[in-house]
């Protein structure tokens, strides 16, 4: 399954998800390039996160899931949605790796971090020792940037600030240098400056792991730094694709010049309101009471 001969590291086609009677993805296609990053920007319910769940296989049974999600692996492509689950396992984590929304929650309270970060290389590599893996993941925190990551190995999350738990999330994923990392959301909970030296990490750790990146965000300034390309998603569907300084400097599609509009700059003239965007359905029909 190809295009004209080229394989894509990862190539979706006409995948759809839909929780009961709502379909939260619709028919979207995306391909990232092996070192490409790809930016997925929406606003939240549009199906961002449900695709990147998707990819891993963590959308569970209330979910119904179809279309292709091919995985390239040395010659040949394997579609992911019909891996059975312990070659899915062998995957997820080694290949490709996801970085989550909120720390104290992707984090084990009662788990030493530096047992969180080694039990994914543990997974991948059981003939290892205790003390190679005490080491691989020390190595993990030192490469984000950790201070003092061997004196700190045995703390919990709740003993580092906000800053450092995504950064202890980014050493869990990055641990077994993937070919795919997802970063879904990463920087929401973080103030600007902390925002800033995340995002300036994984820069800086994607070009020199050569990783291919999936980048999810609402935030179009953000994703515009991180990507070289970008798809947009509006309640389900990818309504504009394109690199990311054309897309930024002159979008073609209503709802991504909406989007741009409803962020406020230094030039937003504050007596009048910002862009306010249409109702999403999908969040409609997923939290809304139900009529009668």
């Amino acid at each position: 399954m190809h295009y004209d001969g080229f394989m894509p590291l990862l190539d979706i086609r006409d995948l759809r998800i839909r929780f009961g009677a709502t379909e939260a993805v619709r028919s979207i296609s995306l391909q990232i390039d092996e070192g490409e990053v790809l930016g997925l920007v929406g606003e939240s319910g549009s199906g961002k996160s449900a695709t990147a769940m998707a990819i891993l296989g963590l959308l569970g049974q209330a979910a119904r899931v179809s279309g292709l999600i091919l995985w390239k692996q040395a010659e040949a492509e394997i579609d992911l949605l019909r891996q059975p689950a312990n070659s899915l396992r062998r995957v997820r984590g080694r290949e490709i790796a996801m970085i989550f929304q909120e720390p104290m929650t992707a984090l084990n309270p009662v788990m030493q971090i530096g047992q969180q970060v080694a039990e994914g290389y543990r997974t991948h590599s059981s003939s290892l020792t205790g003390r190679e893996s005490r080491r691989k993941a020390i190595e993990a925190l030192e490469a984000v940037a950790i201070p003092d990551a061997a004196e700190r190995y045995g703390d919990y999350p709740h003993q580092f600030s906000g800053g450092q738990r995504q950064r202890i999330l980014i050493a869990m994923a990055l641990i077994n240098r993937p070919r795919l990392l997802i970063a879904d959301e990463p920087t929401t909970a973080l103030d600007v400056t902390v925002q800033a030296q995340v995002l300036e990490l994984l820069k800086e750790r994607q070009r020199q792991y050569g990783l291919a990146m999936l980048f999810i965000s609402h935030d179009l300034a953000v994703v515009g730094q991180m990507a070289g390309r970008v798809a947009v998603m509006r309640t389900g569907e990818v309504v504009e694709t394109g690199s990311s300084r054309e897309l930024l400097a002159d979008p073609a599609h209503p709802y991504t010049r909406s989007l741009l509009a409803a962020v406020p700059t230094l030039y937003t003239n504050r007596n009048q309101p910002l862009v306010t965007l249409d109702a999403n359905p999908i969040e409609t029909a997923l939290y809304s009471p139900r009529a009668g």
